[in-house]
């Protein structure tokens, strides 16, 4: 009987020592978000060193930074606020006036600009240290580059979701979950204050862009959409008569941002004049700034005082519990 059990071992170990070896399963992308997440807090990304991501894009600030123009690398101030990354993943375009069609293409554009990096010489210091070069032949499929950095980097910033929020969870049928003044909001938000021209539900954006006046109070208005189109226009020698009549319509245009979250993203607007919710709500009721290409949506809404009270518990009833986020140790 031993000697039965010896040449089946025997048998069977010879069988698999003559098997090819398993094929080495690609890193998926939960994992590329997690090298991702550590390259977000990394400051050696930039270009002195003295800038990541995060400095833009806090936590706790629902990834915006609370301020409401920030500075770049080189010490300009910016014309326009840091928008939330919350739920970037559903959007098509990308910056408030939608120059970017794709989140890796943004995320470039920040890199260099805003950060003031040289992806070629990031990434050589990346591979000079010895846990990034592996993580990078691990879960990015090669040595640091600038494409593998930009990958990594989208892929943790689309891991980024306001989710189960109060309102999230009463549509799912938890009646308690909010207040019968969020409930009267939510009426309110969807018929009288006809929010819901340009803020669609899940996400509350039509990721549109609409002119509501921001800047028309000003000698010389960021023309946003408009902006981007023209210059694009001129580099193509002038465009056709339809795209340059797209060009002037969109004149002032922003993209419309996410309701989600809202509490967190403070200041509000693509130039952060309003610091408060409540001075946000209150300039889109007065229906917006006028100017000659205000947006025909948008038209003048007049609540009572409770029914305003109401709109805006509706509002914060789109904001999650705040979680804690606990930051990657960096290699």
């Amino acid at each position: 009987m031993r000697m039965f059990v010896f040449l089946l071992t025997l048998m069977l170990t010879s069988c698999a020592a003559d098997q090819p070896p398993a094929p080495e399963v690609p890193a998926g992308p939960a994992l590329l978000a997690d090298l991702g997440k550590q390259l977000f807090f990394d400051k050696r990304l930039s270009g002195a060193g003295q800038m990541s991501c995060e400095t833009c894009h806090l936590p706790e600030k629902g990834w915006t930074d609370g301020l409401a123009l920030s500075t770049r690398a080189d010490g300009t101030v910016n014309t326009r606020h840091t928008p939330t990354l919350y739920n970037v993943s559903v959007y098509q375009q990308y910056y408030w006036d939608g120059r970017a069609a794709t989140l890796e293409a943004q995320i470039l554009a920040a890199w260099r600009g805003q950060m003031g990096g040289n992806p070629e010489m990031a990434a050589a210091a990346l591979d000079a240290i010895p846990l990034y070069k592996a993580s990078f032949e691990r879960l990015a499929g090669g040595p640091p580059s600038q494409e593998r950095i930009v990958n990594a980097l989208a892929a943790f910033v689309r891991t980024l979701e306001s989710k189960d929020s109060p309102w999230d969870r009463y549509e799912a049928n938890d009646r308690t979950a909010v207040s019968a003044d969020a409930i009267a909001g939510f009426d309110i938000y969807s018929t009288k204050g006809q929010c819901t021209l340009c803020h669609l539900p899940p996400n509350q954006t039509d990721a549109m862009f609409h002119n509501v006046g921001i800047g028309f109070d000003k000698p010389m208005p960021d023309q946003g959409r408009g902006g981007f189109l023209t210059t694009q226009l001129t580099q193509q020698n002038g465009g056709t008569p339809e795209q340059q009549a797209e060009a002037k319509a969109m004149a002032g245009a922003f993209k419309t941002p996410t309701l989600r979250s809202i509490t967190e993203t403070a200041p509000y607007f693509h130039d952060g004049r309003s610091a408060t919710l409540e001075e946000a709500v209150d300039l889109v009721l007065a229906g917006g700034i006028r100017n000659p290409n205000l947006d025909a949506k948008l038209k003048p809404a007049t609540l009572t005082p409770e029914e305003r009270g109401q709109l805006l518990a509706f509002l914060r009833a789109l904001t999650p519990a705040a979680q804690p986020f606990e930051r990657p140790t960096l290699p």
